[in-house]
């Protein structure tokens, strides 16, 4: 029986590109696109020409895209205007993509109260844009905005607006539920209602996750006959987002429902990289991923109770509903207060340290992992450290230098454009082997100088942790007042690009900083193999 085929149409470059926060570069944009043409998309939006100088310039070459279609995204001809005389329409028309994606009203409300012009006007708007584009050779599309509203309003109206684009010759028609209120059940009526009357493999769907629901509003179109489906990774967007294509993807590829009668052009191999895409792009964006999103999220794929962990153990199915592998995610049993002992061999079979089940340190680490948990630290979230205390445990790491010493100084003071500004200071002295090293570096603050002295001189040493970079720095106080404990979590990178965590507990944050960067810098020698 053959598959169905479903298109994947991304618009984070565009609509994600609204998320708070969220700016590209050009840069940034021309390395998605190319990320996103790898993974098997079928069309990505870049952006409104014409919007901005940026999209502008985006447009001005088109990427060099081996299998996505190109979109270029844009208003249909304004109330009043004819196409030839509309510069957005001709800035899209000049525009150097493969597609064009209109947007157009097909709410009778929206029409009357935002576009403050007549249905018939708007009808001729859809028609006169989409003929447009098709006479100049592009494939085109319509996004018909407030569709879901829309049809619940006025259903003869917004059929008539998609009816519009698809006889002018729109390749798809793209229903949207713009405010993200529509529920998965009036979804699949209304697309199926649409399919009546367009055939569904000319049929989109774009749905924004006001009420949590984006993902299972797509489904549910393509259940009703949508063969388009647009999204953005990770679920960007404007207020709560959109349809979050890696969720989607997965879904799409690996469950039986869908999988058994579609296709899409990500195959099994570039599944795998999906986590990889995932995160490349928060990095990009300067976003800490959230580690619990379906399928590519840190903990999507993590036991922490110990009868739970014991279960996996035997069989991961008993709580993995597909293999992390597929996704290039991967299991992981935690280390934490519920640890049991079976919890404490997963973790250090999944780190590869050696041990024998007999020996009773390994109680003992039990003991220790619970007895510092109880203190603060959180080695479930810390996989680096929680190896090293294995290690230390199991009596498995080198020692490789001591410090002897560190002190930090703060200090305001004017500097020599006559500003006062903040200067940290700290001094270092380690010893490697019996030779004692001083190194001295300031920050922009006490952790950032404290980190650049510790590791500017490490002797015989050095040459492993070229190489390691600091990427993030989270501070937590796990009591109140000024005498509360706190606890810092680092995370660190290599030339690799390899990540693991650290983590620190004290009283003084200056301490448990300390304490993470050790951790952070003695696991990058372990990991690199470095002599004792």
């Amino acid at each position: 029986m053959s598959k169905e085929r479903l298109y994947l149409f991304d618009t984070t470059l565009r609509d994600g590109a609204q998320t708070n926060g969220v700016d590209f570069t050009l840069a940034d944009k021309q390395v998605i696109a190319a990320m996103l043409d790898d993974l098997g998309i079928d069309y990505v939006e870049g952006g409104y020409p014409g919007a901005n100088p940026l999209d502008t310039e985006f447009f001005g070459s088109k990427p060099k895209l081996n299998h996505a279609r190109f979109t270029a995204f844009g208003m249909t001809r304004r109330a009043g205007r004819s196409v030839s005389n509309d510069p957005g329409v001709a800035g899209l028309l000049e525009a150097k993509a493969d597609a064009i994606c209109f947007v157009a009203k097909s709410s009778a409300y929206q029409v009357r109260v935002a576009l403050e012009t007549t249905k018939e006007e708007n009808l001729a708007s859809i028609r006169d844009s989409v003929a447009a584009a098709k006479a100049a050779g592009r494939e085109v599309m319509l996004d018909c905005e407030h569709f879901f509203d829309g049809y619940k309003e006025d259903a003869a109206f917004a059929l008539a607006c998609a009816k519009a684009a698809y006889e002018a010759g729109a390749r798809w028609v793209v229903l949207c539920d713009t405010n993200g209120g529509t529920m998965p059940d009036e979804v699949e009526a209304i697309v199926r209602d649409v399919t009546r009357h367009i055939p569904g493999d000319h049929v989109g769907i774009h749905a924004h996750n006001d009420t949590e629901q984006a993902v299972a509003n797509s489904l549910a179109a393509v259940r009703a006959g949508a063969r388009q489906i647009q999204g953005t990774l990770n679920g960007l967007g404007e207020r709560c987002g959109n349809a979050n294509l890696c969720s989607l993807i997965p879904t799409l590829k690996l469950k039986t429902g869908f999988a058994d009668a579609f296709e899409i052009g990500v195959t099994t191999e570039k599944l795998a990289t999906l986590v990889k895409v995932s995160r490349t792009l928060d990095d990009m964006l300067n976003r800490v991923p959230n580690r619990h999103a379906a399928y590519v999220g840190e903990s999507a794929f993590v036991t922490k109770t110990g009868i739970h962990a014991s279960a996996v153990l035997k069989d991961p199915q008993t709580y993995e509903h597909v293999l992390p592998e597929l996704v290039g995610n991967h299991r992981k049993v935690l280390v934490s207060d519920q640890a049991g002992r079976s919890n404490v061999i997963a973790e250090l079979d999944r780190a590869g340290i050696p041990y024998e089940k007999s020996d009773p340190k390994l109680t003992r680490l039990v003991e220790e992992l619970k007895e510092r948990e109880a203190a603060g630290y959180a080695y479930e979230s810390a996989n680096a450290s929680f190896e090293l205390l294995a290690r230390r445990t199991l009596g498995k790491v080198p020692h490789y230098f001591e410090v002897e010493q560190f002190d930090v100084n703060v200090e305001q003071r004017y500097n020599a454009l006559g500003e006062r500004v903040t200067v940290a200071l700290a001094v270092v002295k380690v010893d490697v082997a019996g030779e004692h090293l001083i190194s001295a570096a300031e920050g922009n603050g006490p952790v950032n100088a404290l980190d650049v002295a510790l590791r500017k001189d490490l002797g015989k040493y050095q040459k492993f942790i070229e190489g390691l970079t600091l990427i993030d720095y989270r501070v937590r106080i796990l009591n109140g007042g000024t005498g509360a404990v706190t606890r810092v979590l680092i995370e660190s990178e290599d030339e690799n690009g390899d990540r693991w965590t650290t983590v620190g507990v004290s009283p003084n944050i200056i301490d448990a900083s300390f304490q993470a960067l050790m951790d952070s810098v003695i696991y990058k020698l372990v990991k690199s193999g470095a002599p004792a």
